[in-house]
């Protein structure tokens, strides 16, 4: 467990490190760097990223970059959230933040945001009795949780932040009660879907998080100071001003900061519809948010509590995986990656946890059809609600389910991140030679096999006696040559 961890956020509307010491089951924050960088609005209609807000967004981590120098790769953590979601043209831009930080770059799903966010604001607020419900508006996405202690029971992420609410409707700074009421409404109908399921499960708190729900409680104390919270009172009140205001230059309110300034409208458009729709009568707000959701994750990571073991244990349930057949398939991978993993240089703990978790789930496809199941298999693991997973980590996964039998191209390797788009078919031939050799399902260890692997070939000895004993394996493995040939690597078999 490293003495010291570091969680970035890198959000639609502002860029967040938090620097802290794990010390007797706690989090203590020893150090907190913000930048409003506002990636949300720089997210152009083509899916390109605006080149000023991109290098606004690059100096900023370099900035980051310069306090995290000195630390391990496994005591950070970086995620990208909506704007980096939404934006399609990406690849350029996370090549050259991951060089400005020293580190990658995760883009997280909305949920998988939201499980943060609950898990960061959980740990954070005195322990109460009773369902809490959390509400964390972003620049780019609003996120509601509703759970019970640490656990996270209903979650949701909805396409609607202080930015893009802002840029909708105030993009010229002005402001009035007929625009206001404009932006409301279209709060109102991504709220409805929700609203049902939301009210039925039920709640005894509410609780908001980041800087959005932060401001606007200050900012109602201030033409209020007899305020305790956010209330429906509040927010109309705070309405009214921001309307006479007329313009975001002339909100003076010592909450409204001056970079917040322009954002300002959308956010509380957003959370007055939230407080409406929900039947909110008082909303607290929470120190903590998703990056020390963040660092709690990992923490659980290095305690055995990791989320991504218990979300890949759910799914084997889920869909009915043979779990002796996975473990089989699981033991034999690793053996061959702990053999290859110099001359292939997989030394990035993923080559390991990736190939450990396509083992466990190769076979989930089966519970929807036997035909085809890999292809099955890889549109699950790829599209699925996976709580703990970055998106990446989850189509890495999704490649290695989808290529580990049957013809293999090397389509969709392209669209992962370095170093992935090229270690990803070595990981691919290593899953595929595993599950050939457990083919028959019996519980028989494995003879002592050697693998010696040079740039795209692999050589892979056999004793004689077993292979002879074996003959639809060598059929399977000679099957397995004529595979790989046209992609341009060679497997040798030997006995």
């Amino acid at each position: 467990m490293p003495d010291v961890l570091a969680a970035v956020d890198l959000g639609s509307n502002s860029f967040h490190m938090v620097v802290a010491r794990y010390s007797h089951g706690q989090i203590i924050i020893i150090d907190r760097l913000r930048e409003m960088v506002r990636l949300g609005a720089g997210v152009e209609q083509n899916g390109r990223i605006d080149k000023d807000v991109a290098a606004r967004a690059l100096g900023c981590l370099e900035r980051f970059g310069q306090r995290l120098r000195d630390m391990h790769a496994d005591s950070v953590r970086v995620v990208g959230t909506n704007a980096l979601r939404l934006a399609r043209r990406k690849q350029a831009f996370l090549e050259r933040a991951r060089e400005a930080l020293g580190h990658p770059i995760e883009i997280i799903s909305g949920m998988e945001e939201a499980r943060l966010i609950y898990s960061g604001v959980a740990h954070t607020v005195p322990g109460e009795p009773g369902r809490r419900l959390v509400v964390d508006i972003g620049g780019g996405s609003t996120e509601l949780i509703i759970g019970e202690g640490l656990a996270p029971l209903e979650l949701e992420s909805l396409q609607m932040g202080c930015v893009s609410l802002s840029e909708r409707f105030f993009s010229d700074g002005k402001i009035s009660q007929k625009r206001l009421q404009s932006a409301r409404l279209a709060s109102r109908l991504e709220l409805t879907p929700v609203q049902a399921a939301y009210r039925r499960r039920g709640w005894e708190h509410t609780i908001g998080s980041s800087g959005t729900a932060r401001a606007i409680g200050e900012a109602i104390r201030e033409l209020d100071p007899s305020a305790k919270a956010i209330t429906p009172a509040g927010l109309e009140r705070l309405l009214r001003y921001i309307g006479e205001a007329g313009h975001v230059r002339d909100l003076r309110l010592a909450a409204i900061t001056d970079d917040r300034r322009p954002v300002f409208p959308g956010g509380v458009a957003i959370l007055t519809e939230v407080l409406d729709v929900l039947g909110i009568r008082e909303m607290r707000i929470a120190e903590g948010a998703m990056r020390e959701g963040l660092l709690y994750d990992m923490v659980g990571r290095f305690t055995d509590e990791d989320a991504r073991e218990r979300t890949v244990r759910a799914m084997q349930h889920r869909y009915h995986v043979d779990f002796a057949q996975a473990e089989r398939v699981e033991t034999t991978v690793l053996d061959f990656l702990e053999q290859v993993r110099g001359p292939w240089k997989l030394d990035d703990p993923l080559a390991d946890l990736s190939l450990k978790w396509a083992s466990r789930l190769h076979e989930v496809g089966l519970d929807v059809s036997h035909s085809g199941y890999h292809h099955h298999g890889a549109y699950l693991t790829e599209n699925a609600d996976m709580p703990g997973f970055s998106r990446e980590e989850q189509r890495l996964l999704a490649r290695l389910v989808g290529g580990h039998r049957r013809k293999l191209t090397l389509d969709g390797l392209d669209e992962l991140l370095p170093p992935w788009d090229r270690s990803a078919l070595v990981l691919i031939v290593l899953l595929r030679l595993s599950v050939l050799l457990h083919r028959g399902r019996s519980p028989d260890a494995m003879p002592d096999i050697e693998c010696t692997a040079r740039t795209r070939s692999l050589e892979v000895r056999f004793p004689a006696r077993w292979l002879r004993e074996h003959p639809l394996t060598i059929a399977d493995l000679q099957q397995e040559v004529d595979f790989l040939k046209p992609l341009g690597f060679r497997l040798r078999v030997f006995s």
